[in-house]
């Protein structure tokens, strides 16, 4: 993207804002706070000297944890800061071992999300455990996900080059089985468990000031559900609805910008004021920057500059707001002369670092 592009893209970004209703849009020369980062694994050495060498200097990391745990110790988690620290990286977050975006029918820890007591309960007592002992290692925000059906996507479509792009076509999507372990879980249910879950999570993280970041469902599925399950953080009146259920501003979103996209008809006329809504609330804890083509029920995962949601226009919000977290690359594009994306995570590295660059300068 040349100069020119950028100055008439991000004077357009500030017409549209100048228009909008948020107080953090009314602030002019606000700075850039926002980081590049990675949640990308493993967290060792050489993947945060991979890290280091492309510009990533804040990231979600993956601490080792002893066998049969479900938490970090401090003592795992300060060898995890120190190993980061050493490259000249900071741990800005972790994910826990368990609460990922797993299908249920895989996952070795699925009673939170199945509801089963006892065995909820004790899951609920390692994350409170695992956010006391962030606190303690200095680590600010644990990222996670509530899900039963984890990532939904058909056959992956053919891209620029070589690139594979993950694709989502619900018309194509043929759930098997058509009921997971969890059976029917309506929207009622889906809300019950997330009620409690949030009842005993987020007092901890208010007294410890962990951020608790949660990811939506990727991606949102039709009213009726999908293999049985209401998809309730599909959608962005779900995510409101969400928001609200615990008040403390150590709970809000792991913003994934792709995931929010494709819950919209026009993702690129539609997600910047879905940004402002959750940004200007400071409810945005982490976001996962990509791009896609296509819309609800219908899209490809693609590179940064090539997608439907204008990068710079996005950015210019995310600065209004004063977001100040990270920006990481995710669900990269995939090539077979690309083990692990490491080329297309750099070149998502080098976009987003060069944007927030101009950003910074052009003011």
């Amino acid at each position: 993207m040349n100069r020119r592009k950028f100055i008439a893209s991000t004077g357009a970004a500030a017409a549209v804002l100048g228009s909008g209703g948020s107080p953090a849009a009314a602030v002019p020369g606000r700075r850039v706070l926002m980081k590049l980062g990675c949640q990308s694994a493993p967290t060792n050495e050489t993947h945060l000297q991979y890290f280091a060498r492309y510009g990533v200097r804040n990231i979600c990391g993956y601490p080792e944890i002893g066998e049969g745990r479900l938490y970090a110790t401090v003592d795992e988690l300060e060898r995890l800061r120190d190993l980061a620290e050493k490259n000249g990286i900071s741990i800005d977050c972790i994910a826990p071992p368990f609460l990922a975006s797993t299908y249920v029918d895989r996952t070795a820890h699925p009673a939170i999300m199945l509801a089963d007591s006892p065995e909820r309960d004790r899951d609920i007592e390692a994350l409170q455990t695992l956010i006391r002992n962030c606190a303690a290692a200095g680590i600010p925000s644990v990222k996670y996900n509530m899900s039963l059906l984890g990532v939904l996507r058909t056959e992956p479509t053919k891209g620029r080059g070589d690139a594979m792009y993950s694709t989502w076509r619900l018309a194509d999507a043929h759930p098997s089985p058509a009921l997971t372990r969890a059976g029917r879980v309506d929207a009622d249910m889906f809300w019950e468990r997330i009620t409690y879950f949030l009842d005993r999570v987020i007092p901890v993280a208010n007294e410890y000031k962990i951020r608790m970041a949660c990811h939506p469902h990727d991606p949102g599925v039709p009213p009726q559900g999908y293999q049985g399950v209401a998809r309730v953080l599909g959608t962005v009146d779900g995510l409101k609805r969400f928001i609200t259920i615990k008040e403390s501003p150590y709970h809000g979103l792991n913003f994934c910008q792709g995931t929010v996209s494709v819950m919209l008809r026009d993702p690129g006329q539609e997600i910047y004021e879905v940004i402002r809504y959750f940004g200007s609330r400071q409810k945005i804890f982490n976001v996962h920057f990509r791009n896609i083509r296509g819309h609800r029920d219908d899209f490809q995962e693609v590179y940064p500059d090539e997608g439907d949601v204008d990068f710079v226009k996005a950015l210019q919000v995310y600065k209004e707001v004063g977001y100040p977290y990270l920006l990481m690359p995710d669900h990269v594009p995939t090539a077979a002369n690309d083990p692990g994306g490491l080329q297309s995570f750099a070149y998502c590295y080098g976009y987003i670092r060069g944007l927030l660059q101009a950003l910074e300068q052009l003011g």
